[in-house]
């Protein structure tokens, strides 16, 4: 069975292959703010999330497990043995399940504001009934509000009104069966079982995934590391980008 995610490959064609995994309700856009850095070094894979943007949307129920093992069909195709990785929010969930269960298919990985377990689950399941009812537009102002600081949102209303259209042009199927597998993981007992070394970046302010969330993963996998992005919410590659870029860069290039 072949891959069902769409995907935008930038970079040279014989460089080593990064892939790039996004926030719920984003395409593979969202990584725009790091692709000319990203793509003078590798051959960079972005991905659009099952149920997102121009991959396929299959009847649910979704998990945890089924992103992921979409991820490694997509990796079969590609003929990508090994590969680096990096995912911001549920792109960093599927990849702590893609480490800990292939982990000979993963060099080195960085994780961004993410969570092993993001409670509560009646939370996730509440909105993902108001999506399907209504539509992720309903959800897009007060998720969008958690992506971005106020004082980014104040000085650039344009990067905050096109992410909310991104977000509000997903798949309302897709973004409710993607809440439903957050709202039933719990990844927390396999970090042990992730070899990568990684490296784990937190928004200095994300109410979404707060810190305390990335220090839990940071204890848990054997060879990882905590960096703190100041002045960041949610989406701390978009306003944060050099900082995030530049520490992305040092991760992969790194010798441990």
């Amino acid at each position: 069975m072949s891959s069902r995610l769409n995907i935008t490959v930038d970079g040279p064609a014989d460089a080593p292959a990064l892939l790039l995994g996004g926030s719920l309700g984003t395409t593979c856009a969202m990584w725009a703010p790091q692709l000319a850095a990203l793509a003078e070094r590798f051959r960079v894979i972005r991905y659009d999330h099952l149920g997102h943007g121009r991959s396929a949307v299959p009847a649910g129920p979704y998990t945890m497990d089924l992103l992921g093992r979409e991820l490694l069909r997509l990796l079969d195709d590609l003929g990508a043995a090994r590969v680096d990785y990096a995912g911001l929010s549920l792109g960093g969930m599927v990849g702590m399940w893609f480490a800990a269960h292939a982990p000979d298919r993963l060099r080195r990985l960085v994780l961004l504001c993410t969570s092993a377990s993001l409670g509560p689950a009646r939370g996730w399941r509440d909105r993902a009934a108001t999506v399907r009812a209504e539509g992720v537009a309903a959800i897009a102002d007060v998720v969008v509000a958690r992506w971005f600081t106020p004082a980014y949102a104040a000085t650039r209303p344009d990067v905050v009104a096109a992410h909310r259209a991104m977000l509000a042009a997903t798949p309302a199927d897709g973004y409710a069966a993607c809440c439903e597998a957050i709202a039933a993981m719990d990844l927390r007992d396999d970090l042990h079982k992730i070899e990568a070394p990684t490296l784990v970046l937190a928004g200095a302010d994300d109410p979404a995934t707060p810190v305390e969330h990335a220090r839990v993963i940071v204890e848990r996998i054997p060879q990882a590391r905590l960096a703190i992005v100041e002045r960041a919410a949610h989406l701390a590659n978009v306003e944060q980008p050099e900082q995030v870029s530049r520490l992305m860069l040092e991760h992969f290039d790194e010798e441990w």
